[in-house]
This record gives structure tokens, C-alpha cells and sequence, in this order.
């Protein structure tokens, strides 16, 4: 089991670089049901092996000039806050409601990626009303399930943010680093982080995401969102049917 978690340590960067997300959708069941870790330590394993990945892999995308400050200035630092936030609120959940409420959030999100008919372009007025308080929402849930909200902060990114596919996967990854952050110490009195197993994962996982930042100028932007939505739905029902 331990050799397959650190096949899954490089899935999980793949899913980040291509993506922009879905690395913590993986990560927090591999944590749970794979290497057999507590929710609330798997939560935290996945903030942090999630949160650094994604700043390397965020390196690549700005060479490819696929990341928006802007955007993730307005994103970011309230992101950061509720990510605090929710890992604070954490030690009021169960590990199963956790776990339930992280299932029902990735249904949620790959219904609106299928839905959405949005056409990746810069066409329309940036809605920064709608985008402020979205970052404050994602953070919450990052913090409160492991998630590092990239599944959350990318379609916010193309429909509110206007920003192309390309550039919400590179945005989505300096967005998930800054959550990341205050996610780690909003549990770091709860849980006791194993930090040998945390630093093996995550060197895997940033050869992962490094592997997917160079692929992702080559896959066609509708194919992505598809392999996007198709995967959380998958993880989501998979979830929650382990947890009913």
C-alpha cells in the first residue's frame, strides 16, 4: 500500500499541472483509504503536499505566461482567510461528515463543469463581485475538507474572471499555494504530521505536476475541462458511497 501511495504522489501532481486541480480530490482518499491515516491528518497531509506541488508547478505556467496576477491577487488573500478558517472549524466536524461533505462538494462542482457553456475567452465584463466573495468560499472549504479548491477556483476563474482554460489552470495553482498555507497551521495543533512520509510525497508529486505543466499547452481546452469534470465525479461518487 505504501508503494501504491507514492504511484498515486505522482497522479496527483499530473491532475495539478494539467488541471490546476483535482490534486487534493485524489490525495485525500489515497491519505484515508491507501495509506489508512486519520481524516483530519489526511486533510492536512493534502493541504500541504497539494499546496507545495502547486507552487512549483505555478513556475512553469508563468514561464508559459499562463498565470494571471491580477486575478489571483483578488482570489488569493481571501482564499488565505478562509482557509484558516474552515481548518479551524474543522475540530467540530467528524472525520465522516468530512469526508461527506467533500464527496457532495466534488459532485457539485463536476455537474457545474458539465453544465457550463462558457467558451474560454477574455469576452465580458471581469465580475469581481461575484469572484471576492468565491475566494472566501473555496478557502473555507479548502481548510474545512483538504481540498486545495482548484476544482472550485478554476471555473470561478474562466466564468467570473474571464480568463482562458490555460490561464485558470496556472492562476488555480498560486491560488491553491496561498490557501494552502494557512490551511497547514489552522491544523497544525490537531494533528501530528508524519513530515518524513509529507516531504517523500510531496518530491513525487512535484515531478508529477511539473510533467502535466509541460503537457498542457498540447490538449485541447475542451478535452481538459471534460477529463476535469469527468474525474471529481468519479472521485465524488466513489466517496460518498464509502462513506454510506
Amino acid at each position: 500500500m505504501y508503494t501504491l501511495s507514492l504511484i498515486f504522489a505522482f497522479l496527483i501532481g499530473l491532475s495539478l499541472g494539467l488541471l490546476g486541480g483535482g490534486g487534493s480530490t485524489l490525495a485525500v482518499p489515497v491519505f484515508v483509504y491507501v495509506v489508512g491515516y486519520d481524516t483530519k491528518t489526511a486533510i492536512c497531509l493534502s493541504l500541504f503536499v497539494v499546496g507545495t506541488a502547486s507552487f512549483f508547478g505555478s513556475l512553469k505556467h508563468w514561464k508559459n505566461n499562463n498565470v494571471d496576477v491580477k486575478m489571483a491577487l483578488i482570489f488569493g488573500p481571501l482564499a488565505m482567510l478562509g482557509a484558516y478558517l474552515g481548518a479551524r472549524l474543522a475540530a467540530f466536524f467528524s472525520d465522516a461528515a468530512q469526508l461527506t461533505l467533500f464527496a457532495s462538494i466534488m459532485l457539485m462542482a463536476s455537474f457545474f463543469m458539465f453544465t457550463n457553456k462558457n467558451q474560454d475567452t477574455h469576452s465580458g465584463k471581469v465580475s469581481l463581485i461575484a469572484l471576492a466573495p468565491q475566494g472566501l468560499f473555496v478557502g473555507i472549504l479548502s481548510g474545512l475538507v483538504g481540498v486545495g479548491g482548484g476544482f472550485l477556483i478554476v471555473p470561478s476563474l474562466v466564468i467570473f474572471g474571464k480568463l482562458s482554460m490555460k490561464e485558470s489552470v496556472g492562476t488555480s495553482l498560486i491560488i491553491i499555494t496561498m490557501n494552502s498555507i494557512t490551511g497547514v497551521l489552522g491544523y497544525l495543533d490537531q494533528v501530528q504530521v508524519p513530515w518524513n512520509f509529507a516531504f517523500l510525497f510531496t518530491g513525487l508529486a512535484i515531478i508529477g505536476i511539473y510533467t502535466g505543466s509541460s503537457l498542457v499547452n498540447f490538449i485541447p481546452q475542451k478535452k481538459l475541462k471534460k477529463a476535469f469534470a469527468i474525474f471529481i465525479l468519479v472521485m465524488g461518487v466513489f466517496i460518498l458511497y464509502s462513506n454510506l
